[in-house]
This record gives C-alpha cells, sequence and structure tokens, in this order.
C-alpha cells in the first residue's frame, strides 16, 4: 500500500492429507481470495501441500513428486498474483528429506528457506523424515534451479521479509533474532493442546517487539490427520508486540491480514541502536510490490494513549508510577510539604489524587498536602466548590487565596489597562499562582507540584514561566486523554462525595478560567482555540511518537474518526505550528516521571526551539491552512 503500509496476511485453508493436488487447488483459491483483498504478503501452514501429518508417507517418492507437480501448479495460477507466497512442501536433494518454505512471486521461486529447528519430543519426531540443511544448496525444483539457502526477500528497496518454520520460533534463539528483517512469516504446523495458543501469542508478540518488526504465524489447520494430534489453524499477525490481526484456535477463517507500517518499524529501529539487522550477511532475493492506495486494513483507536482493558489494571499501574515518582522526589528533597494548586479542573483533580498517593508511599498524613485555591477573574463557582469538595473529602490541609486584588496592583504597576485582556492580562494571573506556590512551598519546606499535562506541552497551552514551571510536574507524560481516563477510574474506585466532585469536573468544559466568566459561565473555552483534545492527542501519538508524516498521520485519523484524509488537514496544520512554535517550552520543563511517552528535553524529544515548520504543512498543502 500507498505511505509505508504492508499488507500482510495468513492463510488456513482445509486441506486433505496427502492429497498435494487438491491442496494445491485450495492454495490457488487461498491467493484470489487474498488478491481481492491486496494482500503484499501471503503465508500457508508448514508442509501445507502435503499435509504435515503424512508420517512415513513421506518416505513415499509418490508423495514428494505429487508436491511437486502441486507446487507447479501453484506457480502457473499465479503468475499474475503481485504479492509474496509463503508455502510449505517437503522437498528431495540428493537422497535427504527437506522441510521447507517456498516462496514465490509471480509465478517465479524467489528461494527455498529450510527448516532450522526440528522438534524431537513428545509427539513429535521430525528428524525421522527431514535433514537439517547445514548450508546453502541448489537444488533442482519444479524444473527450475532453486537456491535453498537463509533468505532475505527484499522488496521495493526497504521493505525485507525473513521466513521461519514452526519450531524455530520456539527456540531459544530463533533465526529471526539474527536476521531482524521487517517482516518475518513463519509457516506452522502447531498441534494444538490446552494453554498452547496463549504460548504462541506471547512468543509472536514478544519475538516482534525485540526484532522491532512485524511476525505473522500461519498454522495448520482442518484437513490434518486427528490420528494422534488436533489442530487448530492459529493465525497471528503482530506489530512490535502488538497483535493486529489474529484466526483465533478453530475459528476457521480461511483469510486473516493486516496493514503492517513498516515506515513506523523503520522509525522504531533508527531510534534503537540494539536492533542490528544481519541481512546483509544472507542470500537476498529481491521481487517487487505495486504499492495500492485504499482504507487501512487494522484497527485505529480514536484514544491510542488510552487503555483499552476494562479491568482497570493499566490505571492502577499509571497511577503507581506517578506516585512512586514523587515519592522519590518527596525523599531526596526532604519535603514536609506537597504544595498543590486545585482549581476545579482535570489536570490539577488527577495531580491530588496522584499526590495523596505519594503520601501514602512515604507514610505521610493527608495533611502534608496543602491544596490551595487561587481563584481569579474568571473562576466559576461550579468549579470552585468542586475544588472545595476534593481538597475537603481528601482531608488535605486546603486554603483559599483569591488573587485578584494582587494580579490588579501588579498589572496597574506595569500600566497594563485593566480592561485590555490581552496575553499579558491571562499571564499575569497564571504567574501569580506559580508565585503564591513557589513561595509557600519555601515557606513550608514543601514541594509546589505541577498540574500541566503531556497535551499541553506539545501545545504549548501553558503560561511560561507560570504553570508551565514548577519543582515536580506528576502530570507531564500524561496526555489529557488519559487524564480523563485516570480521573474516571479514580472517581469510580474511591467513590462518596469525591466520586460526584470528579465526575462534575468531568462534565465540565475544559479552560483556563483566565476571562471573567459570562452569566456565571465560563466563557474561555480551551478546545474552541486549540482544538479538539481527542484528536490533538491522536496527532501528538502519530506525528510526534511514531513519526508519521502528514499525509499518513490524515490517513490514520479518517481511519479512526471517519470521513476523508483532507477534513483533518486544517486541524493537523494547527497542530503542527503549535508544536513547533512551543519548543521552548518544552526545553526547560521541570522534572517529572516518563509514564509511556514524554516530551521532556531529557526522554524522548529532543528539537531545537526555533525550527521550520514549513516543511511538515507543504507535504499536505496546509501551509496557508
Amino acid at each position: 500500500m500507498e505511505h509505508g503500509f504492508l499488507r500482510v496476511g495468513v492463510a488456513n485453508p482445509e486441506i486433505r492429507v496427502a492429497e498435494p493436488e487438491y491442496n494445491a487447488k485450495a492454495v490457488i483459491a487461498a491467493v484470489l481470495e487474498a488478491q481481492k483483498e491486496g494482500v503484499d504478503v501471503l503465508a500457508f501452514p508448514e508442509l501445507c501441500l502435503t499435509g504435515y501429518t503424512c508420517g512415513d508417507l513421506f518416505f513415499q517418492k509418490t508423495l514428494i513428486s505429487g508436491a511437486e507437480k502441486a507446487l507447479e501448479k501453484i506457480l502457473k495460477s499465479t503468475e499474475n498474483a503481485d504479492m509474496l507466497i509463503c508455502v510449505g512442501l517437503p522437498v528431495s536433494h540428493e537422497n535427504k528429506l527437506y522441510n521447507v518454505c517456498a516462496v514465490l512471486n509471480k509465478g517465479n521461486i524467489l528461494g527455498l528457506v529450510p527448516k532450522t529447528h526440528y522438534p524431537e519430543y513428545g509427539e513429535f519426531n521430525e528428524l525421522r523424515y527431514f535433514t537439517r540443511a547445514e548450508k546453502p544448496q541448489v537444488v533442482t525444483l519444479a524444473s527450475r534451479l532453486c537456491a535453498m539457502a537463509q533468505a532475505v526477500f527484499k522488496a521495493n528497496g526497504e521493505i525485507t521479509v525473513g521466513v521461519e518454520i514452526c519450531e524455530d520460533l520456539w527456540a531459544p534463539c530463533p533465526p529471526s533474532s539474527d536476521c531482524a528483517a521487517l517482516v518475518t512469516v513463519n509457516i506452522s504446523a502447531s498441534s494444538e493442546t490446552v494453554g498452547k495458543a496463549e504460548k504462541r501469542r506471547t512468543l509472536v508478540s514478544s519475538q516482534s517487539l525485540r526484532t522491532c518488526s512485524a511476525y505473522a504465524y500461519a498454522d495448520a489447520g482442518r484437513g490434518e490427520s486427528t490420528t494422534d494430534l488436533v489442530f487448530s489453524g492459529h493465525g497471528i499477525i503482530a506489530e512490535k508486540g502488538k497483535i493486529l490481526a489474529e484466526n483465533k484456535p478453530f475459528g476457521n477463517k480461511l483469510l486473516t491480514f493486516a496493514d503492517v507500517d513498516i515506515d513506523f518499524l523503520i522509525h522504531e529501529r533508527k531510534k534503537n541502536n540494539t536492533v542490528s539487522p544481519n541481512v546483509a550477511e544472507r542470500a537476498t532475493a529481491e521481487f517487487v510490490l505495486v504499492e495500492r492506495d485504499g482504507k487501512i486494513a487494522r484497527n485505529v483507536s480514536r484514544l491510542p494513549f488510552v487503555p483499552q482493558e476494562e479491568n482497570g489494571a493499566r490505571a492502577e499501574l499509571i497511577l503507581t508510577m506517578q506516585a512512586e515518582g514523587l515519592r522519590k522526589r518527596i525523599e531526596a528533597s526532604g519535603a514536609k510539604k506537597l504544595v498543590l494548586g486545585v482549581s476545579g479542573g482535570l489536570d490539577s483533580a488527577l495531580a491530588l489524587l496522584v499526590c495523596l498517593r505519594a503520601l501514602k508511599l512515604s507514610k505521610m498524613p493527608p495533611k502534608s498536602l496543602l491544596a490551595l485555591s487561587m481563584p481569579g477573574f474568571g473562576t466559576t463557582e461550579e468549579t470552585a466548590q468542586n475544588a472545595l469538595i476534593l481538597a475537603k473529602e481528601s482531608k488535605a490541609e486546603h486554603r483559599c487565596i483569591n488573587i485578584c486584588e494582587s494580579v490588579k496592583k501588579h498589572l496597574n504597576d506595569i500600566g497594563h489597562d485593566l480592561n485590555l485582556r490581552d496575553i499579558a492580562y491571562e499571564n499575569a494571573q497564571a504567574r501569580m499562582r506559580t508565585l503564591i506556590l513557589m513561595d509557600i512551598a519555601n515557606a513550608e519546606n514543601g514541594l509546589a507540584i505541577g498540574t500541566g499535562d503531556l497535551s499541553e506541552a506539545a501545545l504549548g497551552w501553558c503560561t511560561y514561566n507560570g504553570d508551565h514551571m514548577s519543582m515536580y510536574g506528576v502530570n507531564s507524560s500524561v496526555p489529557k486523554t488519559l487524564v480523563k481516563y485516570l480521573v474516571r477510574y479514580e472517581a469510580k474506585r474511591i467513590g462518596g462525595a469525591t466520586e460526584k466532585a470528579l465526575l462534575g469536573i468531568l462534565g465540565t468544559e475544559i479552560s483556563p478560567e483566565l476571562l471573567p466568566a459570562e452569566n456565571g459561565k465560563i466563557s474561555q473555552k480551551t478546545e474552541d482555540i486549540i482544538g479538539s483534545f481527542e484528536l490533538n492527542d491522536f496527532f501528538l501519538f502519530y506525528a510526534v511518537r511514531c513519526g508519521c508524516t502528514p499525509q499518513k498521520t490524515l490517513l490514520y485519523a479518517a481511519a479512526a474518526f471517519g470521513g476523508e484524509p483532507g477534513e483533518y488537514a486544517a486541524s493537523l496544520a494547527r497542530f503542527y505550528k503549535r508544536f513547533f512554535a512551543s519548543q521552548f517550552k518544552r526545553s526547560c520543563s521541570p522534572d517529572g516521571a516518563k509514564i509511556g511517552f514524554s516530551l521532556s528535553p531529557r526522554g524522548d524529544w529532543r528539537m531545537p526551539s526555533d525550527a521550520s515548520v514549513n516543511l511538515w504543512l507543504d507535504e499536505c498543502g496546509l501551509k496557508n491552512v
């Protein structure tokens, strides 16, 4: 596909043991179906042209010849199939039998990859039939001279595909660990036993994570002999530890496929110097794939930073990480108090909840938290009450300091018209609050805790040397969508008046409340100014975290939110402009524990503060948006 996607599929045709001609027809039918779906790389099970469970029939020349004829039929029928096809069969060479994967493209055999590790335990005794290929050999198969070796198949200059066969994945050192191709295909015949499916998932996902690659696993299914075993047709496609698609055991789907993001894998490898592909040390066969346009065949969540599980385990882990980071800072600094500004907003609510956990870990009472309300020109009664309830229910010390008169005096001192509600008018309030928090923290031998989140840091939605600054930022690696998730989790867990207050905060428009309210209601709505946090977090994940191009980010957005990619161009342009313009704030950000992805200059992101954004805007014609 275009934009660096590769559609990878695993097939599960129903075969007949020792009937290669029938099996060839089943393979061809699956290839035709895969063609309709635009599959680029397609894997079939191990020894699928004969069946894995042939036993001593493998010694029969009739069966081996039948498999070769079946392969010839497949080659002829797939001459126009623009895909890489991996199919398993037994191959006889110099009086030895080999278990191989034939790698095909447009009617040609690009290579034969032999199995490396043969199981000799339990129900498996493959060395009774097959020989290990100790060195590369030239084999005559289907009237062609073919290289039989551990090879890598390379398409369009940078896409590399490696092959393993079944037990190779279960070995302590799988061939894919050494080769580290961007995509590894495993053709398998793994019998089903209780608990084995979960082990396969773990192996496939972990190997794709370890090698920073995609891994496609095609297991044998219906049609294999059930004399002593049963096969489930388990198919798995994973990308860097994440399972993209699965034909669950006994799911009986003919075809399972997903779009692997090759550009993302390359992006991750560039950042990770421990993944060292040895592709150059292997035989290489090149082929060409035609780029196809179309919709993305993979699940794209609208909330990529938010856990998909519902049992709360991930929420507990994140909150514990935040709290442990703060606990260590309390211990290292010898702080006696935590000083926190509570506004009745989402970020300060989460920060308060984390502070309480950190104090508990530090064996300090809730009174060691000073929750400070600092109402200003735009503070509404609703947010003020929610802040008060949270502070009281948490049993923290609560104080209220109205900053209006102090800010007015300050504005008068610098000759600023109080009726001019510009950026200076707004930022004076944010800086006044930070000044108060810092000074009280000094007076109380405490730490001024920052509330700003990852989304605000990305968009520069914070006042430089105001709420931008703190002595420790507990939310610095938590994007806004994840803040909402965590607050909702804590609301349900705690219950009572705290739950009611937290749900009230979740239902309130996000606002810095720096402009006077209108009829008691919030007048300054953040998302009206900078756009939806849901969409901005989505852009942050794909454009920054994953390194996607603007066009690819728009394609992902359309897959997640619906519509056409161009509908999101203006929003993406706004994100890029704010992101580039705000780097100077991130360059001097306070400490804060990394949760998943960090924009700290000491963490995941380093960037000059005066970089030009035009190249990114130009790529999608966004420059003038």
